[in-house]
């Protein structure tokens, strides 16, 4: 009895070891195999990680550089791109023009520059100030000429820029002209009225609601509209004559507002001659190599700027702005 009981005290615990054994063996094996998941998870996560940061780099990394494309030394032509509608808060800029502007004429290497003008047109305030800058440009550097060559669309804005140029190319299909001002906007007085809507605006000065889009316009306040649009279509013009000059042909249409084709503009003395990048800078700078000077603005100059814009539309609205935008176009 004593040695049977030996015996299965003995089977018990070997069974005891064994089951021991293959728990610990299976522990083991869930461990390990939690470890090499995390592992293979921290590969693939820093996998992403990188290839994220070599997207953004090469995204990014040029612009945050704030590269052009340029490059120092060597005899060229100096591109700079004026692509869509100047404005402050828009793709063209009169800073990001006016300081590709000044690093063109201060490069060394710089033979002419070449302004490409795609813009249907834009801020008076901000193609004036471009115009300005290219003229004293010009004068500081009088052995350096710039050259507008227009694509698709110089018009309006576009134009006030071009026509400080000292030469003006164009394709025979370009638009080019609209030489005039405007200011656009809507009026829902009457549809508030069919609706049941009243506008309860208060403001200190009687002419504070001037271009409200929900106020009637008074015939004071449209002759007032008028006379601001005649001043600054004025100064456009006396841009345009100053820039030009006797090339312009005296035509009673040419500061209507109208756009004509790259071909009747050199009629019409607006433009020169027919021409691209590449062949003002083979023919007439004889510089053939491009490059390129445009400002391309940088991430955190983006975010900064639509942050300046929301705060700026923020108070224009708290202070009474009108929805009316004055445009050259």
């Amino acid at each position: 009895m004593e040695h049977h009981a030996s015996e299965s005290a003995s089977a018990g615990g070997n069974n005891s070891g064994w089951e021991r054994r293959l728990i610990e063996q299976a522990v083991l094996a869930n461990v390990t195999e939690q470890r090499r998941a995390r592992r293979w998870r921290t590969f693939f996560r820093l996998l992403a990680i990188g290839g994220a940061l070599l997207v953004a780099l090469w995204v990014f990394l040029p612009e945050a550089l704030n590269l052009g494309g340029h490059h120092p030394g060597g005899r060229h032509t100096a591109l700079i791109d004026m692509d869509g509608v100047i404005d402050s808060g828009g793709p063209v800029t009169a800073d990001g023009v006016i300081d590709a502007l000044r690093a063109a004429f201060k490069d060394t290497g710089t033979a002419g520059v070449v302004l490409r003008i795609n813009s249907p047109g834009g801020s008076p305030v901000q193609a004036g100030l471009i115009n300005d800058e290219i003229r004293r440009l010009r004068v500081e550097h009088p052995n350096i000429p710039l050259h507008a060559v227009i694509e698709d669309i110089c018009a309006s804005g576009g134009y006030y820029v071009a026509a400080a140029a000292d030469r003006i190319y164009v394709d025979k299909a370009s638009l080019v002209g609209s030489i005039g001002v405007l200011m656009d906007g809507f009026g829902f007085t009457d549809l508030m009225n069919k609706v049941g809507v009243e506008r309860r605006l208060l403001a200190a000065g009687e002419n504070k609601g001037f271009l409200d889009p929900f106020s009637p316009m008074s015939e004071t306040q449209r002759a007032h509209a008028k006379k601001m649009l005649s001043s600054i279509h004025q100064q456009f013009i006396d841009t345009v004559k100053a820039g030009r000059g006797q090339r312009l042909k005296d035509a009673p249409e040419l500061f209507s507002g109208l756009v004509w084709t790259g071909a009747t503009s050199i009629e019409l003395g607006l433009a020169d001659e027919l021409g691209s990048v590449r062949s003002v800078a083979r023919d007439v700078l004889k510089a053939e190599d491009i490059v390129d000077f445009t400002r391309r603005e940088t991430l955190p100059e983006r975010l900064a700027k639509r942050a300046g814009i929301a705060a700026g539309q923020t108070i224009a609205r708290s202070i009474g702005a009108g929805g009316e935008a004055l445009r050259l176009r």
